[in-house]
């Protein structure tokens, strides 16, 4: 058994592992700070991942996998932060989330759309003045005024993200094109793909709450769908269009 402090979204959170690899997971995270809540993990955690792993390579089609115990407790550990997150107004969801100018910008997509390699195009077009906030699982924190985006270690394969929040300028629904174009989207149009992008718990009362704090960020952030190509005009289009400029 292993014991450490995160910080994440504004909350310390105390976890009791079973491995090792989970403090070194969590290193650019790591606090001092008085813990909010704690969350210990139980061998059963981690078979419930396993199983749950396996039965979506299933329904995929894809050959199953037999994931280490120690990645598959830094699963279960998410899900358990994820879940008491909700009491604090934060929820989990999917997408490639970056920072500039002191603003953030998530693209969200089903797989294997090009989340990942957009906000890359982000990075090279602009420098040194886009910061990678999580390339995968960044948690969303529902304040009254504005909602903010937050590192995790839960980022990716290529693990991309930075422990930091900024306020969400706009959510961009990403689609393949061969032109790059942008425009706004209502809500109700961007809501099946937002749910689906969103971390939704079993407990009914849980689900409810989630489904709460999304309408909240609909109502406080842009929402658009980009159709884009790889190209380097892609990154102009998206940022301008999100700011609202020609």
């Amino acid at each position: 058994m292993t014991e450490f402090t995160i910080g994440i979204a504004g909350r310390n959170i105390r976890i009791r592992a079973i491995y090792e690899h989970a403090k070194e997971y969590c290193r650019d995270y790591l606090s001092c700070g008085e813990p909010d809540f704690t969350v210990e993990i139980a061998p059963e955690d981690i078979e419930f991942e396993q199983v749950k792993s396996a039965r979506e390579d299933e329904v995929e089609g894809r050959a199953v996998i037999q994931h280490t115990q120690q990645y598959l407790e830094t699963l279960a550990i998410y899900r358990k932060i994820v879940e008491k997150m909700l009491d604090y107004n934060a929820f989990l969801f999917h997408g490639s989330a970056i920072c500039m100018n002191g603003e953030g910008f998530l693209f969200t997509a089903k797989s294997g759309t090009g989340k990942s390699t957009h906000t890359r195009i982000w990075r090279r077009v602009f420098g040194e003045e886009v910061i990678v906030v999580n390339d995968d699982k960044p948690l969303l924190l529902v304040g009254e005024d504005a909602v903010m985006i937050c590192g995790t270690p839960w980022d990716g394969k290529h693990r991309r993200s930075t422990n930091i929040m900024v306020p969400l300028r706009g959510i961009a629904i990403l689609e393949r094109g061969e032109e790059n174009e942008i425009a706004p989207v209502d809500a109700s149009t961007a809501l099946p793909l937002l749910l689906q992008q969103s971390y939704r718990p079993s407990n009914p009362a849980a689900l409810m709450e989630t489904l709460k704090l999304l309408e909240q960020v609909m109502n406080k952030v842009g929402l658009y769908r980009l159709k884009c190509t790889i190209s380097r005009e892609a990154a102009h289009v998206a940022y301008n269009g999100m700011k609202g400029k020609d």
